[in-house]
C-alpha cells in the first residue's frame, strides 16, 4: 500500500495519507484543518542494504532475480 505526501494549501501543514485502494486518493483531507484543497508532494524514500551478506549477489545468481546490467534489479540483492 503506497503512502503519499501532501501538503495542505491553506493551513500550509504537511501530511501523509496510506491508500488502500485507488478511490480513496480522491477523498483526501487535511487531518490538522480538514481541508481538502492540498497538493501531492514527490517524495523520496531509502532502503537498507547489507553489506555484510553471505549471498553472492545477483552475479553469481543467488538473489534469486535476473541479473540486469551486472546486478541486481533495483538494488533488490541486499533484501535477501
Amino acid at each position: 500500500m503506497p503512502i503519499f505526501e501532501y501538503n495542505c494549501k491553506d493551513c500550509k501543514s504537511n501530511y501523509e495519507i496510506l491508500h488502500k485502494t485507488k478511490e480513496e486518493k480522491d477523498d483526501v483531507v487535511c487531518p490538522k484543518c480538514k481541508s481538502r484543497n492540498h497538493v501531492k508532494l514527490i517524495s523520496s524514500f531509502s532502503s537498507v542494504i547489507s553489506s555484510g551478506s553471505s549471498s553472492g549477489g545477483c552475479e553469481s545468481g543467488s538473489c534469486g532475480l535476473p541479473p540486469m546490467g551486472g546486478g541486481c534489479p533495483g538494488g533488490m540483492c541486499g533484501l535477501n
